[in-house]
């Protein structure tokens, strides 16, 4: 979590968006970012906020898709460290 945004990666999540990605909540707005090139998959966030995800995903890139591959072997992902 970082700046009220909750970050989500979910176990054997491969088939809906077929990519590896993430998502993301904040005030009640959800969105699915893709972790190659943090472009938005589906949903919405405030334009502020995408911003951030997007520069999360980019300074976070290799570390996601190391947890994105645990993640849809069933195994627990490392935490990530928040945007500061």
């Amino acid at each position: 979590m970082f700046y009220g945004i909750v970050i989500y990666l979910f176990f054997f999540d491969d088939e809906k968006h077929h990519q590896p990605h993430i998502h993301a909540k904040y005030q009640g707005q959800e969105a699915s970012f893709a972790i190659s090139n943090g472009a938005l998959l589906a949903g919405e966030l405030p334009p502020g906020k995408t911003k951030m995800v997007e520069a999360w995903i980019e300074i976070h890139r290799e570390e996601l898709m190391a947890d994105w591959e645990l993640a849809v072997s069933g195994q627990k992902p490392f935490a990530v460290d928040p945007l500061r």
